[in-house]
């Protein structure tokens, strides 16, 4: 199981370390202004849910210096292990299942993660809990719905192919369950798990040559799906990837909002 924008489908590894590699490069940069933004610093308790790379947690670690702690937990943690140094530590961890940890937090963060999980607003609840009075938390995750399009400028047959292809990935999403505009409700889940000074923004990446690379592999990872569910075909998918790969389209990537709050 791999995921999609957040999502769980089936598909091929090699597929989800260029998704994973592609979600970092493309949203790292916002992740890391809002935890500037946030105040995080030397001294700080740090939990990184749901991590499927190391690019957070060994930044963070980096912020919080020797006298702090960077917990990242996972179902699996082997993607983990390499920043397993102090001041990280890696634990296998299921938020969506688990009690949190017994650390009293200074600050939580979970990129993709509760669209991912069976009962998101349980994880919620869970992240919440472990936060110390005053702690920050910061959620992100995609909303799909907010921009459906590869290419919101559709102005030829190759956009219009994109288009239909990225229609059919939030067809497949839907029927496994995933509410696309689940980002968008990320202010209202904080406010109603009791946090407080809410804010929320959303990133979307429109053109950029690691969209590209994502695109490619989303829909390589999908070509069985897209073609099972009559959604596509095999010849569809091949000139769309010749596309993609010669810049005859700029495939966008779904927005991802982040909400950050702060527990009373």
């Amino acid at each position: 199981m791999t995921r999609i924008d957040g999502h769980v489908l089936t598909g091929r590894p090699q597929e989800a370390v260029t998704r994973c590699t592609a979600f970092a490069a493309l949203f790292d940069p916002t992740t890391f202004r809002h935890i500037e933004r946030l105040g995080v610093g030397p001294g700080w308790r740090c939990w990184e849910v749901g991590a499927t790379s190391t690019s957070v947690v060994s930044w963070l670690a980096k912020r919080v210096g020797p006298t702090g702690l960077v917990l990242a937990t996972a179902t699996d943690t082997a993607p983990l292990r390499p920043a397993a140094r102090p001041p990280v530590q890696v634990r296998a961890h299921d938020v969506a299942v688990d009690a949190p940890p017994p650390e009293a937090f200074d600050f939580v963060h979970a990129r993709l993660v509760l669209t991912h999980v069976p009962d998101p607003e349980q994880a919620l609840r869970s992240m919440v809990r472990a936060l110390r009075p005053g702690g920050r938390l910061l959620i992100e995750e995609a909303d799909q719905a907010l921009q459906a399009h590869a290419c919101p400028d559709e102005y030829g047959p190759e956009q219009e192919l994109a288009n239909r292809l990225r229609k059919g990935v939030r067809t497949l999403l839907a029927e496994r369950g995933t509410d696309l505009a689940y980002g968008r409700m990320l202010p209202r889940l904080l406010r109603t798990a009791g946090m407080r000074h809410v804010e929320a923004d959303a990133y979307f990446p429109l053109v950029s040559p690691t969209s590209a690379a994502l695109e490619s592999a989303t829909v390589e990872q999908l070509r069985a799906d897209l073609v099972a569910a009559r959604l596509a075909t095999h010849d569809d998918i091949e000139r769309h990837l010749a596309h993609v790969a010669e810049r005859s389209v700029d495939p966008a990537s779904a927005p991802l909002v982040s909400a950050w709050a702060r527990k009373v």
